[in-house]
């Protein structure tokens, strides 16, 4: 099936945001990885460029609909370049001051507050667009009984997977301890109530993965093709902070492969969850616990675990066929199935 032309437009320029910002803040990574400077602003902003990239899309090709929330949007997109701007900052002006005898990168300090003002005005401006344009535009919620379901279904399989992995690393003492410790479901439910705070990372991810490219995909390649290329894209938008933040540029190519497992199999689940329910805030809040629950249950409580990962092409096939077995099963459902024309 073909695209329409406005859906030409409408691919073009969100792919210039979403991919060609996040490579031209590749070669700001690079720069900065050689003078050794902090790189921790780069994955939070990276995370609002597909989202930014459907918004402006829209805001450029359906200029007279009177459905789209325009000043969500227009503020989302503007967002976006503000974090941009900072980011690019925080390499190209580096600056730390001194907080009670601790070193902070000024402006990490500056992107926590953006990020935590912009999660506010996010919430009160998606609230004021109204149900109707919330609907038209993906941004409503629904179907909570089976929503509820999605997202404890994903947490089981992700402890599922840790308990697994740790066996195979002969650390499932240490996992059970860590378990056990109240410290964990201490952190674990913090970590939660952060979602309202960080919402515009998460969001800025799904709504251009799962609600914008993934239907698109889904009705040139298929619906089991559309997601596997969904994932093969997600995994080499990764790229830079494969690189230069997850793991070293040593291992690059290595985290690359890693990627590429994660979001297939993982993007697979993701889908599945958003076409049985049709509430982006499913995939949203799945996303979110990806990224924080290794945080709380790796046992360091710390977002420093993401960073200069060890990762070997031994641990590939391993995290392949547990990736796989736990959430690309769902490939094989009903909602995979193809639709009669």
């Amino acid at each position: 099936m073909k695209f329409m032309q406005t859906e030409k437009k409408q691919l073009l320029i969100y792919v210039i945001i979403a991919y060609g910002i996040t490579y031209v803040m590749g070669l700001l990574m690079w720069y900065g990885y050689g003078k050794g400077l902090d790189l921790s602003a780069f994955p939070n902003a990276q995370m609002l460029y597909p989202a930014a990239g459907v918004m402006m899309a829209y805001l450029i090709t359906k200029k007279g609909d009177k459905n789209l929330p325009t000043a969500f949007f227009i503020f989302f997109v503007a967002l976006t370049a503000v974090l941009v701007v900072c980011t690019a900052a925080s390499v190209l002006a580096p600056k730390n001051i001194d907080l009670m005898g601790t070193m902070f990168s000024q402006w990490g300090l500056i992107l926590e507050c953006i990020m935590i003002g912009g999660s506010v005005i996010f919430w009160l401006l998606l609230l004021a667009s109204g149900n109707e344009k919330c609907r038209v535009y993906g941004l409503n919620s629904g179907h909570w009984n089976i929503s509820v379901l999605m997202i404890l279904l994903f947490i089981g399989l992700y402890l599922l997977r840790f308990l697994i992995a740790s066996a195979f690393r002969g650390r499932l003492s240490e996992f059970g301890k860590i378990i056990a410790n109240p410290a964990t479901w201490s952190m674990f439910f913090t970590v939660l109530m952060n979602f309202f705070i960080s919402v515009v990372a998460f969001f800025g991810e799904e709504y251009g993965w799962r609600y914008y490219l993934q239907p698109l995909l889904q009705k040139k390649f298929g619906m089991k093709g559309g997601v596997i290329l969904l994932g093969c894209v997600w995994a080499v938008w990764h790229l830079p902070i494969d690189f230069f933040y997850y793991t070293t540029p040593d291992m690059g190519l290595t985290a690359l492969a890693s990627q590429f497992v994660t979001c297939i199999s993982l993007g697979l689940f993701m889908a599945y969850t958003y076409m049985k329910t049709q509430n982006i805030w499913v995939p949203i809040i799945i996303h979110f616990l990806n990224n924080n629950m290794v945080v709380v249950f790796s046992g360091t409580y710390s977002a420093d675990v993401l960073q200069n990962q060890q990762i070997h092409w031994g641990d590939i096939p391993v995290a392949l066929v547990i990736n796989l077995l736990l959430f690309g099963w769902v490939i094989f459902l009903k909602s995979f199935k193809e639709k009669k024309e």
